[in-house]
């Protein structure tokens, strides 16, 4: 199964599950508007995938909170991802033992198709 994690009203998003539609390919959608990864599943994800691609440090809400000031650490980084999912760069999948974050199609073909 595949887990997309996002916000619907995010363009890389809906870029990712039309991708998904176009391929007949079932996901599991889950919103990070109502659900917060916990620190267990950040180690988890950052284990596969590196902190500084999960963290979106290009974003509005970094810029709204002012983050950029902070010049954050690995550590700061996944503090300020368990207290505020925006801050996660969309969307985050989960594909067996994967994660893959971002929209790249052509990636995406490599590794779904």
């Amino acid at each position: 199964m595949i887990k997309v994690y996002g916000i619907k009203t995010c363009g890389s998003v809906r870029n990712a599950l039309k991708f998904f539609k176009d391929q007949n390919t079932e996901v599991e959608f889950v919103d990070f508007k109502t659900y917060t990864p916990n620190k267990e599943q950040l180690e988890d994800w950052t284990k596969k995938v590196d902190i500084n691609i999960l963290f979106n440090s290009k974003g509005t809400k970094y810029k709204t909170l002012g983050l950029k000031e902070l010049n954050l650490d690995e550590n700061g980084k996944k503090e300020w991802l368990i207290k505020e999912p925006m801050l996660y760069k969309r969307p985050v999948i989960e594909y067996g033992n994967k994660v893959i974050v971002a929209w790249d199609e052509e990636e995406y073909k490599k590794i779904f198709l």
